[in-house]
Formats: C-alpha cells, sequence, structure tokens
C-alpha cells in the first residue's frame, strides 16, 4: 500500500489484499473523475487534471487486490465520463426525441460502459503490481500511467471507439503539449498520469527525486514546444469559412430547406475566395433534391471568380445509401457537373450508423441520416492552387491515428487540414469548445493548420503549432475570412501513428518488470 514518508514503502499491507471499496471511497473517485471536466476547454485549468489522476492511483495504491483496482477505476472512469460527456442528452432528447428519463438512462448507461476502460487500468495494474511485486514507485510511475493511457487508446477503437475527452486534449496548451508531435494524444496522457504519479511520490520518502521528475518532464516538453517539425510551403490561401447558424430544430425540416440553401447560396456567392468552406450537411438534401440548377449557379460562381467551393452535403451512392459528404467545385470544372467527393469514413454510433441490435434504439431518436455508408480510410486531398486541402468530417478530427494515416499514406499529402462540423445538435454546451480543444490537437501532432467551418461554433483557424489565430463568436451567423498558408513535412507521430505511444507504454512496463525483479532478487 501507499504509505505516509514516516512509514516504511516495502511490502503492501496483507491486511488490505483482499478489501473492496467503501461506497464512499467509490464516490469519491467518480466524485474526482467528475473533476477532470475542469481541465478541458472551456475551463482550460489542466493541472487539475493531475489532482483528479493522483487522487486515483493514490486510493488504487491502497491495496494490491486487481478486483478494489478495478472498482475504484470503473467509477474514476464513468465520473469522468458523465461529466465530460454529458451534453450527448441534449442531443438525445431534445433533437432525438428521447423522455427525460431515458435521456438520462442512456447517458448513465454511456458512463457504466465508459467505466469499464478505467476498471481496465486499475484491475490490471494492480494484478501486475501483484504479479511482478513491484515496489510503490515502479507501480506508481511506470505501471499506473501506461496502463491509463493503454486504457485510453483502447478506449479509442474497441466498437469503433469514443475517444471524446481523453486526458490528452487538456494538455494542448500546457507544457506537455511538445510532446504531441512525437507519441500523439494517448502517449500526452501517459505523460499527464506519470505527473500525477509524481504527485502521489510526494506521500513517499522518493519526495525529491519525484519533484524532479516533475520537473523535467514539464521542462523537456515546453522545450519541444520550441521545435518546428514541418515548414510553410506554397503561397498563402484566401480563405472564407461560414457559419450559418441554423437551428437544429429546423435543418431537416422541409419547411424550412429553401430559406437554408438560400441563406448559403448567398453566403457562398457574397464574395471569392481561394477556397470557400460550408459546415458538414450545410445543404441538408442530396444534390439529386436541390432545385434545378442551384449547383450548377454555384459553380458558375467558382468559375468567375476563380474561387474553390467545398460544401458539406449528404450524398446518395448506387445502391441508394447515404454518406456524409464534402463536395468541391473548381473553377475549372464544368457547369453542372460534380469532381472532387470526400465521404465521411468513421461514423458516429447511433447517430450515424446503427450497432447490430441496436435499431429499436435509433428508432426511438428520429435522428434523420442516420443509417449512413462509409468512405474509404485513404481519400485524397483537394487542390486548391499550390495548397492541398485534406477535409475531415466533425467527429472524424478525433481519431488523430486515421488523419496521421491519410497523410503518412497519401501519394501527396496534404498541407491543410479542413474540419467541417455541425454541433447544433448539443446546444449551448462545453462541446464546442471541447471540439475546438480536439482540432488543435490534430494540429499540434501533425504539424499542419486546420481550417473548421461549422454551424454555430467553433468556427476558427488554427495554426500549426496548435494556436487559434482567428475565430468567429459562437452561436451566431458570419464569415470568417482569413489568410492562411499550408506545411510541408512530417512529424514523428504522423510517421509512427500510435506505435510511439505503444512504444512508450511498453517501455514503461519494461521498466516496472525490471524494477520487480531486482526487488525480489535483494529482498
Amino acid at each position: 500500500m501507499l504509505r505516509r514518508r514516516t512509514q516504511p514503502t516495502t511490502a503492501p499491507d496483507p491486511a488490505l489484499r483482499g478489501t473492496r471499496p467503501s461506497p464512499k471511497a467509490l464516490v469519491a473517485m467518480a466524485l474526482a473523475g467528475a473533476a477532470s471536466l475542469l481541465s478541458f476547454q472551456p475551463f482550460g485549468w489542466w493541472p487539475v487534471q493531475f489532482l483528479a489522476l493522483a487522487c486515483f492511483f493514490y486510493q488504487v495504491g491502497m491495496g494490491t487486490s486487481p478486483r478494489r483496482g478495478a472498482w475504484l477505476g470503473w467509477a474514476f472512469g464513468f465520473g469522468w465520463s458523465v461529466a465530460g460527456m454529458h451534453w450527448l442528452y441534449i442531443a438525445v432528447t431534445r433533437f432525438g426525441g428521447l423522455p427525460a428519463i431515458l435521456g438520462a438512462i442512456a447517458i448513465a448507461l454511456l458512463g457504466l460502459y465508459m467505466g469499464l476502460f478505467g476498471a481496465f487500468a486499475g484491475g490490471a495494474a494492480s494484478w501486475l503490481r501483484r504479479k511482478w511485486s513491484l515496489p510503490v514507485s515502479a507501480f506508481v510511475l511506470l505501471v499506473l500511467p501506461a496502463m491509463w493511457g493503454v486504457s485510453e487508446w483502447m478506449r479509442g477503437w474497441i466498437f469503433t471507439g469514443f475517444p471524446w475527452a481523453a486526458s490528452g486534449y487538456a494538455h494542448n496548451v500546457s507544457p506537455l503539449g511538445g510532446y504531441a508531435p512525437l507519441v500523439g494524444v494517448y502517449g500526452l496522457g501517459v505523460l499527464a498520469a506519470l505527473c500525477a504519479g509524481c504527485l502521489v511520490m510526494l506521500t513517499q520518502r522518493a519526495r525529491w527525486p519525484a519533484i524532479g521528475l516533475l520537473a523535467a518532464v514539464m521542462a523537456v516538453g515546453f522545450g519541444l514546444k520550441q521545435v518546428s517539425w514541418t515548414q510553410e510551403v506554397g503561397q498563402p490561401l484566401s480563405v472564407r469559412l461560414l457559419q450559418g447558424d441554423v437551428r437544429q430544430d429546423q435543418k431537416f425540416d422541409a419547411a424550412y430547406l429553401h430559406e437554408i440553401i438560400d441563406r448559403y447560396q448567398a453566403m457562398i456567392t457574397a464574395a471569392p475566395a481561394d477556397l470557400v468552406a460550408t459546415p458538414e450537411t450545410a445543404i441538408p438534401v442530396t444534390p439529386q433534391q436541390l432545385p434545378d440548377g442551384y449547383l450548377g449557379a454555384l459553380q458558375g460562381f467558382a468559375q468567375q471568380s476563380g474561387s474553390h467551393l467545398m460544401i458539406g452535403i449528404p450524398t446518395l451512392n448506387r445502391e441508394g445509401r447515404y454518406a456524409n459528404s464534402v463536395i468541391a467545385l473548381d473553377p475549372r470544372g464544368a457547369a453542372g457537373t460534380q469532381g472532387y467527393l470526400y465521404n465521411k469514413h468513421h461514423l458516429v454510433p447511433f447517430g450515424e450508423f446503427i450497432p447490430p441490435g441496436f435499431r429499436w434504439f435509433t428508432d426511438l431518436m428520429r435522428i434523420p441520416l442516420g443509417d449512413q455508408t462509409r468512405g474509404e480510410p485513404l481519400q485524397a486531398p483537394f487542390p486548391v492552387k499550390d495548397q492541398l486541402v485534406l477535409p475531415n468530417i466533425c467527429y472524424e478530427d478525433a481519431f488523430g491515428e486515421e488523419i496521421a494515416a491519410q497523410l503518412r499514406n497519401a501519394a501527396q499529402p496534404a498541407t491543410l487540414l479542413l474540419n467541417v462540423s455541425n454541433l447544433a445538435w448539443y446546444g449551448e454546451s462545453v462541446a464546442i469548445p471541447q471540439h475546438l480543444q480536439i482540432s488543435q490537437m490534430r494540429a499540434i501532432e501533425t504539424g499542419r493548420p486546420m481550417l473548421r467551418s461549422t454551424n454555430n461554433g467553433a468556427t476558427a483557424v488554427i495554426d500549426g503549432r496548435g494556436n487559434v489565430v482567428q475565430r468567429l463568436p459562437f452561436y451566431e451567423r458570419g464569415v470568417l475570412a482569413a489568410t492562411v498558408r499550408g506545411t510541408e513535412g512530417l512529424t514523428p507521430y504522423v510517421r509512427a501513428g500510435n506505435l510511439a505511444f505503444l512504444a512508450l507504454a511498453g517501455l514503461m512496463f519494461l521498466g516496472a518488470w525490471i524494477a520487480g525483479r531486482y526487488r525480489n532478487r535483494v529482498s
């Protein structure tokens, strides 16, 4: 167990090996997990995350029972997820049509599921502690941080993944952000957990080494922030990013269709730019359902003004399946023709695809376009003059490894990233600033500027270091005009993807195993 500095730090107390956490301890862990919400935007108090994780690690360290560690981890993960993703309640009730009680149950069930990853972290770490007979330092500074990172990585891909509120996102502005181009957001999660472990070690005899390690991790991260992994290329582009602020309860209502498409036609053609981008499904019907000549008129504007238009719109494939798409109209294209097409690849469970056995649930929510087809994992960027623009749609930019793979495997890697989103589903909640923070992390990981065109926020320009250089106010109609220059070169994270993070975690496990072997040899 963990002991105060006045006590020896040898083997854990045998009396605690089989103890279960009390209801009070579980509630405390859930509250500690919920407090992590304050580390993300719009609050941005990233040190709170160190304290929350330190509380979790300290409690897990009080015993060696894997079952005890799993219960504590489950409570911590439950609180973390419900607090970090509570805004889903707005989508499933206000716009999805679920009764309030069913909406609350749905969010609680999501939290119960997400808590399983925290349970894995606490339980598996405790199991390794017992199996390898680990000293406190190896357990707190190596095994727990690495296992926490592995649990977040698993959360990002099991059942298609739901990586929202991964701990690393809180550190785009902290010194740890300097590590993102090397190990990505999951690696930042491991390093944040390592810093939390250092705080736990302040209760032990190894107080000053823990302070030194914490200072070193932060100092190196600050130094890495000064490194430029990519360099600007080509000529700057003039861009116009549209924010139509269409109410979600009107967006797919046929009574408002002409008002919506006329609004976006006026916003698109108001002024020329090298690149004009609309939000996700800005046009809420397929090209076949638009009035005759609508896209032809936009193509004519593109030809006359030399503008490249990227328009969010649902499309139909040959089998009659919907896709969430971005189409591009090129000044060189013929009137009435569709050129570039990007189809969303990573779909949202329940909102864009129906998991097996859950059609009854999605039918309750009445979500339009709720059963879509996937695009290809690797899709070409769209050329705009001498820049290459790679779109991603809404939730897709929460999957950094997929964007990295697109850059790594492309014949010509994109020089600019473009996210088109519609977060009106989530009302006036923290979802918008959280999503902006996710886009900032993708910019840091890839060294690429990220453009964002959204329905009601956050429409923004982010530079290749993750800084928001321009942004429109939330929940207002407007156009963001800016000048942006792309970058070339691949960061270490883009080259290796999550293998870099997995290598870091593997080295930490190896170090812990060696520490356990050494302890057994000398005892």
